[in-house]
């Protein structure tokens, strides 16, 4: 396809260009394009995995945090308070966690519960009410 060929010489802006212009025109022509440039991978960002494969590798993370070997300010004293910041993070981060965790457990604990009783009433018959006191016959 010729087009295409002279479309991906300008790259990715091109293609968005043409896909936003086709949407102005006539919305099933931009649809179209936008349909083609993800099927044929013109995107990139799909092809190899996207870049949500890559964000949750251990080198991601440690990228995202400017953490890769070699990544120093120059500054020791500033490396140092930063490693100790991030790690000091990371371990309230962890704490909090777990705290919600915990949360979490009590709140479906005391869902359960009032659940339970809820059906022990319901067993126990519509004619006892909660808290009254069984009248003696006899």
């Amino acid at each position: 396809m010729e087009l295409a060929a002279r479309v991906d010489e300008y790259g990715k802006p091109a293609w968005i260009a043409l896909i936003i212009l086709g949407f102005i025109v006539f919305w099933p022509l931009g649809l179209a394009i936008l349909a083609y440039t993800i099927w044929s991978g013109r995107m990139g960002c799909w092809r190899r995995g996207g870049a949500g494969r890559w964000y949750e590798t251990r080198e991601g993370r440690e990228s995202r945090r400017g953490r890769r070997r070699g990544a120093t300010s120059g500054n020791t004293a500033f490396d140092e308070y930063r490693e100790e910041t991030l790690r000091r993070l990371e371990e309230e981060q962890e704490e909090f966690e777990q705290f919600l965790h915990r949360l979490r457990q009590a709140k479906d604990k005391a869902e359960f519960d009032e659940f339970m009783q809820q059906r022990r009433r319901r067993a126990a018959g519509p004619d006892e009410a909660p808290g009254a006191v069984p009248s003696a016959a006899g």
